[in-house]
């Protein structure tokens, strides 16, 4: 056994306070032929595994896992994981103490393996009481740019990024919802690695680079949602994005329908995007085909699969803490035919931020507090200088988003009404003065809540919706 593997494991038994453990990990080694070492907060075992020949596994093959009992340890995960596939890699996050953090990462040799992993093992009872989460884990190789100038053109913006960083890609900008000849004030930067996009995260800090004489805002966007194939092959819902405000509903309806009557179902628009139902998978995927790229009401649209979301945690997009448009967070929205109404939390929870991975929607936030010592220091802040993953309200998301994209803050108005059983009944309208245009003054939900607290956060939400 290799020199580095006997410390790995002797180091644990020490650090754990307990040698059983440290001969459980020699024996993990021993008996898998796995090399494990420990570096940087983390402990690495496998990557690669014995015997593997050729480049380390595609992007989509790696799991987030969270929520790990803190005294748990190689000998026990890697039997539980190897139940999904080959494991290339388990990367353990560790504390000074000896614990570990909570959370690891799992890469497997297939993406199919990853997926099983994902399907078998979420919320899986690890321990008595004890329930982990696993989800896909990507490596994020887009930076999102914020406060560019409206009138810069895609070409413009590729070249000044190639000028101050290397391994650009590919730069995504969207039109304006008003002015499709101006930009929204932001682009994605696609780098062709994550360290790529790191190193230019580190080049573009605020201050240090200011393209046309603007001062920009640099952040991790979101990574690309991943939807496994099989779900994918059961969409009948179109996103098609780079509408004219003014076109309506039944305006996309006709269009769509133009190619074969009646194969659409019904149209959701917001703002400057919407989803077009079908009745049938095949005639959406046709209809992608045809009407992509297609000119409607003067503009050209832009068409393709929508990718199916939590509808209650849909409005929690997220770039590492930063929330903003994207075409691959296309959400899901509630029908109203449906009739039900979702309630809404006290305190919705967020995804975490956990170095640079998030953990799923569905794990919820552990929330602690820390004792004031005597004599302990406390240095005032802005809240603006934290990230995202400090806040716990969509209030607080609305207010920083306004902040970031130099906006004005929103201005909340407070309206009530009696239900038919005597309850004052409550919704805030909101106004951010700095983008309201002719076609859209406010944002203003379509449900009352019972509590001016709820009333407001359902407000920030729906409002975060559709910026």
């Amino acid at each position: 056994m290799h020199e580095e593997n006997k410390a790995a494991a002797n180091g644990c038994g020490k650090i754990r306070s307990d040698a059983q453990n440290g001969a459980a990990l020699l024996a993990l080694m021993e008996k898998t032929g796995y090399s494990m070492v420990q570096q940087n907060g983390q402990r690495k075992f496998g990557g690669p595994p014995p015997g593997w020949e050729g480049p380390p596994p595609p992007r989509g093959c790696e799991v987030f896992v969270g929520k790990i009992p803190r005294d748990m340890y190689e000998d026990e995960l890697v039997p539980v994981f190897e139940r999904a596939g080959k494991i290339y890699e388990l990367r353990l996050m560790m504390e000074f103490s000896g614990e570990n953090r909570g959370y690891a990462f799992v890469m497997y040799t297939t993406k199919e393996e990853a997926q099983l992993a994902i399907k078998i093992l979420n919320n899986y009872e690890i321990r008595p009481g004890k329930f982990i989460g696993v989800c896909v884990s990507l490596d994020n190789c887009r930076l999102f740019i914020g406060a560019i100038p409206k009138d810069k053109k895609k070409e413009e913006i590729l070249n000044e990024m190639k000028k101050v960083t290397e391994g650009v890609v590919d730069v995504i900008v969207y039109p304006n919802a008003t002015d499709k000849t101006k930009n929204r004030g932001f682009a994605f930067v696609e780098y062709e690695s994550h360290r790529a996009a790191a190193m230019a995260r580190r080049r573009l800090i605020p201050g240090t680079f200011q393209p046309w004489g603007h001062t920009i805002q640099v952040d991790w966007a979101d990574p690309e949602k991943v939807v496994d194939e099989e779900t994918m092959q059961r969409v009948k819902v179109l996103y098609v994005r780079n509408l004219m405000i003014s076109t309506t509903e039944d305006k996309i309806k006709a269009e769509f329908n133009k190619f074969k009557p009646g194969v659409v179902e019904r149209v959701k628009k917001l703002r400057d995007y919407a989803f077009v139902h079908f009745f049938h998978r095949e005639d959406a995927v046709a209809a992608m085909s045809v009407m992509n790229g297609k000119c409607i009401d003067g503009a050209s649209i832009e068409v393709t699969l929508a990718k199916p979301v939590n509808k209650e945690s849909s409005w929690k997009q997220h770039f590492n803490g930063q929330i903003s448009p994207s075409s691959e967070n296309l959400l899901g929205f509630p029908n109203k035919e449906d009739g039900t109404q979702k309630s809404l939390g006290k305190s919705a929870s967020l995804s975490v931020r956990l170095n640079g991975q998030h953990s799923p929607g569905p794990l919820e936030v552990e929330r602690s507090t820390y004792p004031i010592f005597p004599g302990i220091k406390l240095t005032p802040i802005s809240m603006y200088s934290l990230k995202l993953s400090h806040f716990s309200s969509a209030v607080m998301h609305l207010d920083y988003f306004c902040h970031k994209n130099s906006w004005a803050p929103p201005e909340y108005c407070l309206y009530s009404t009696t239900s038919q059983d005597g309850k004052i009944l409550l919704v805030y309208k909101v106004l951010i003065s700095s983008i309201a245009d002719d076609s859209q003054s406010y944002f203003m939900p379509e449900k009352l809540c019972t509590t001016v607290e709820d009333a407001k956060e359902l407000a920030a939400q729906f409002t975060l919706l559709h910026l």
